[in-house]
């Protein structure tokens, strides 16, 4: 009896709720949907005219001028964008999806717009469709970016998380979201003895909590989920389920139906594809762009260490590559040769006594790093990749070493953009395996983006 009273309870609640933002976090992502919505509206009009103005398209044959084509194009493509959820919570606010369903979208219109000319014979203009395109998706993403960063500046869609789950399995998942400072949540609390519904909602309301993510767990069975979705529904609280599958990517995951049940596939792991002939020629291309771009830099590099410092320009470190074969990696010498020569010079003024004043400088900017692209060109090494492992280090016998040794080492890689200078050992493996088994070209793309980012913004990686 209690149940259905509850059930009816959040029935009622829900029905004259649901239209209305129920939380903070609700009301925040509402109005920064709005702020996109008119933004993109402003965009969309200028980025046409500019394209109309440009190609000086000759009337249409049916007779309508194309202002009314533009103003036409302006609300159609607004709307779509509206109807089609690239503004929802679920699409905004974090990862690559949210441009990509944009570009998607862009692209359907665009091309039914282009079949019903044909069909239709509208006669509409095609280098007027192309500048269109063109012109109003780019502004369309860089829109996005920029509503992006005010968004994190503003906290719109960071919600303050609970964890639920036991002991072991709510600390790991705490620990993954402390580890990633962009979330779009922050853990404000963990409870690790919830008996049912109520018990999680009481922690959840007692916490202020925007957003309730349970985890593995011991005392939940199947049946308190869906009363535990339902109370927090009616409150406007966020519900996450997470299987216990940290450190496999979505790439990986597949949503199937099993005898009626929800069920979450994993894929085999993807590093076989990690060795096939396209991300070869992708490394080896990359490389030599960049050999021949930073040439002069290289060159300066080189002679100034020469001048300033005897020694070799190049120090090889010994790491240890693919399937454990053994390669000699470059690096630009930062060290001295001789290095107690300097000692008495350089002590207590704070210096490390075997840094030349050139290898200061190109250590505190990883211009030291730069001769590893050599490595690529060589086969010893990729772009991007796990971390390079030192020979005395990698332990033959433990499993995850060997996984590792599956891909070439990265000159950049998961380890570097989430901030290596931080990492625990075992964090720092825990990346690189899931590098390894979540393996993509996409993803090698994003890595170097990021890399790219920090690099010019003076970041050390």
């Amino acid at each position: 009896m209690s149940f259905e009273m509850s059930a009816g309870r959040i029935v009622r609640s829900t029905r004259f709720t649901r239209a209305v933002p129920r939380s903070d976090r609700e009301r925040r992502q509402a109005d920064y949907a709005r702020r996109v919505g008119v933004s993109e509206l402003a965009i969309l009009t200028v980025t046409v005219i500019a394209a109309q103005c440009a190609c000086a398209p000759r009337p249409l044959p049916i007779g309508i001028p194309y202002a009314a084509i533009s103003v036409l194009l302006v609300a159609a493509w607004s709307t779509v964008l509206a109807l089609t959820g690239t503004r929802v919570s679920r699409a905004i606010g974090s990862g690559t999806d949210e441009y990509r369903h944009v570009v998607s979208v862009s692209l359907k219109l665009f091309g039914g717009l282009a079949i019903a000319s044909m069909l239709l014979g509208l006669g509409l203009s095609r280098s007027y469709l192309i500048a269109a395109l063109l012109l109003g998706g780019a502004g369309l993403l860089a829109g996005r970016w920029c509503w992006r960063g005010w968004a994190a500046r503003q906290g719109v869609h960071r919600g303050d998380l609970l964890i639920v789950g036991n002991p072991d399995a709510a600390q790991e998942m705490a620990a993954v979201f402390a580890r990633d400072p962009h979330s779009a949540y922050q853990v404000i609390g963990v409870c690790t003895g919830a008996d049912g519904p109520g018990a999680v909602l009481a922690a959840a309301r007692g916490t202020g909590a925007e957003a309730v993510a349970v985890t593995v767990t011991d005392t939940l069975n199947l049946a308190d989920f869906r009363g535990l979705a339902w109370e927090l529904d009616a409150h406007g609280i966020e519900l996450l389920v997470a299987p216990g599958l940290i450190g496999i990517s979505g790439t990986q995951l597949t949503h199937r139906i099993v005898a009626d049940m929800p069920v979450l596939q994993v894929t085999k792991p993807r590093y076989g594809h990690s060795k096939s002939i396209r991300k070869s020629a992708f490394d080896f291309c990359f490389a030599l762009v960049v050999l021949i771009a930073i040439a002069p830099m290289l060159l300066g590099i080189a002679a100034a260490i020469k001048a300033t410092s005897r020694g070799p320009v190049f120090y090889r470190s010994e790491r240890v590559g693919r399937d454990g074969r053994p390669f000699r990696m470059l690096k630009f010498r930062s060290m001295y040769a001789e290095p107690e020569v300097h000692i008495d010079a350089l002590l207590g003024t704070g210096a490390d006594p075997r840094m030349t004043p050139v290898g200061r400088v190109i250590r505190r900017h990883r211009l030291d790093e730069l001769p590893q692209f050599l490595n690529v060109l060589r086969g010893e090494m990729s772009i991007v990749g796990p971390r390079p492992q030192v020979r005395l280090h990698a332990d033959p016998d433990d499993d995850v070493t060997l996984r590792g040794l599956l891909m070439r080492p990265g000159v950049t890689g998961l380890w570097q953009v989430s901030g290596r200078s931080y990492l625990t050992p075992e964090d720092a493996m825990r990346l690189d395996l899931s590098y390894v088994e979540n393996w993509s070209a996409v993803l090698d793309l994003v890595m170097i983006a990021k890399s790219i980012g920090a690099v010019t913004r003076g970041q050390a990686l």
